[in-house]
């Protein structure tokens, strides 16, 4: 019977229409033109249709290993800080600030206030035009004149002050144009002992030093180094090594160097007899 129907009638039912078994030509049976609920059935879903599922992105949780990593990362260094600065001379008002820095969570505000040096101990400050040899000219112009009259053994003149062997090296070639006929020290612990140098401050009267405050500190503390004759006490202070630190921005040399002005520096210099130098 389907072959009776025309093409023109297949090409207008709906997608998903069915032919009844009774359908015929107007003969005893149903009409051709069904309705749509007879000839398409609603389909069924299949229990085995998978339905559509949202999906929802997790976060991981930081770990505390994480977050130390973090806190480290963000972390600023003083290299960090350093270099993004312009160098600038260091001033008497800068060791100020650092002393009471340091002492503040161990002395009184009077004991902060006795601390505090007098402006007529500090000598100019280099501006950073000066080499060594300049500087210690500028400082004190009478130096030939002060050294003969010098004969006092364990003891020195002038004392500078830098943070480390290598530096006090660089720190002796370049005051070759000052020193003249000097009796000159290097007070470092490398290769050199502390009984070494001892018997060598008790053989001669030696008019400069150069070294490091851990070494000078000791050999005050061992009786070997007088600092009462001393006059000139000049601080390495506005030179930078690789990672960018100034001395004092090394925490142990800055203990080292506190440590050592109580030991009878900061006496010195409330009496005037010893005046300080930032290089």
């Amino acid at each position: 019977m389907a072959d009776d129907l025309g093409d023109d009638w297949w090409e207008n039912q709906p997608a998903g229409a069915s032919i009844s078994p009774e359908a015929s030509d107007g003969e005893g049976g149903r009409d051709v033109g069904t309705t749509q609920q007879d000839t398409a059935p609603v389909p069924v879903l299949s229990k085995k249709t998978k339905q559509p599922m949202e999906c929802f992105l997790v976060q991981p949780k930081e770990t505390k290993e994480d977050a130390t990593k973090t806190k480290k990362r963000r972390k600023k260094k003083i290299t960090d800080i350093l270099a993004k600065s312009e160098p600038k001379p260091g001033t008497p008002e800068d060791l100020q600030k650092l002393m009471k820095d340091y002492y503040s969570s161990s002395r009184s505000v009077i004991e902060l206030e006795e601390l505090k040096l007098p402006d007529s101990c500090f000598l100019k400050s280099n501006d950073l035009t000066h080499s060594l040899s300049s500087y210690l000219k500028e400082i004190c112009p009478k130096w030939v004149k002060l050294r003969k009259n010098h004969t006092e053994k364990k003891s020195v003149l002038m004392l500078i002050i830098c943070s480390s062997a290598i530096r006090a090296l660089e720190l002796m070639r370049s005051m070759t144009a000052f020193r003249g006929d000097s009796k000159v020290m290097k007070l470092f612990a490398k290769h050199i002992k502390v009984q070494e140098q001892v018997k060598l401050l008790e053989k001669r009267a030696v008019h400069l030093a150069v070294g490091t405050p851990g070494r000078i500190k000791e050999l005050v503390k061992q009786g070997g180094l007088d600092l009462n004759p001393l006059k000139f006490l000049v601080f390495d202070w506005n030179w930078r090594d690789q990672k960018l630190r100034r001395m004092m921005d090394i925490p142990e040399i800055r203990k080292e160097v506190f440590e050592l002005l109580e030991m009878g520096v900061l006496s010195l210099c409330k009496s005037e007899s010893l005046k300080l130098g930032l290089f």
